[in-house]
């Protein structure tokens, strides 16, 4: 059973772009833009891209492995907000990051795996016609 609800795990496969929190070692936050894919065999998120291994995202989970991860959008009509907020411990891994995307090349191998510690959502459920204001917070920890 995964840690993902049902309509989280649809949102994630719909989505391509999502936001990568690190802290660098001075306790300076970090956040960055790019593409992740959900894996549905390990239930966690991947994310590298090329030349990931020589990125500060790449030296700050080295340092420190507590990472937040944040795929939001906005609907248009009706217009409602959708994010899900992953926060975890990450995975330094040294290959294999060729495999999470095909939009990333054969050499970049490094890759973050994303274990969900706590999973924040908001907006994903069909609020049958509630209107812009209404939505569903599912937030809990899997600690």
């Amino acid at each position: 059973m995964s840690v993902f609800t049902p309509a989280e795990i649809e949102y994630l496969r719909s989505q391509t772009l999502g936001r990568l929190a690190t802290v660098g070692p001075d306790g300076q936050p970090h956040v960055v833009p790019l593409t992740f894919s959900f894996n549905a065999e390990e239930d966690t998120i991947d994310v590298g891209g090329v030349k990931f291994g020589a990125s500060k995202k790449w030296r700050d989970a080295q340092h420190n492995p507590k990472v937040t991860f944040l795929v939001d959008d906005v609907l248009r009509d009706p217009r409602r907000a959708r994010a899900i907020e992953i926060r975890g411990l990450s995975d330094v891994l040294a290959t294999g990051g060729s495999k999470i995307n095909p939009r990333f090349p054969n050499f970049a191998e490094e890759f973050l795996r994303i274990r969900p510690t706590r999973i924040v959502s908001w907006g994903l459920e069909d609020m049958d016609g509630a209107g812009a204001a209404a939505f569903r917070l599912n937030a809990r920890s899997m600690r």
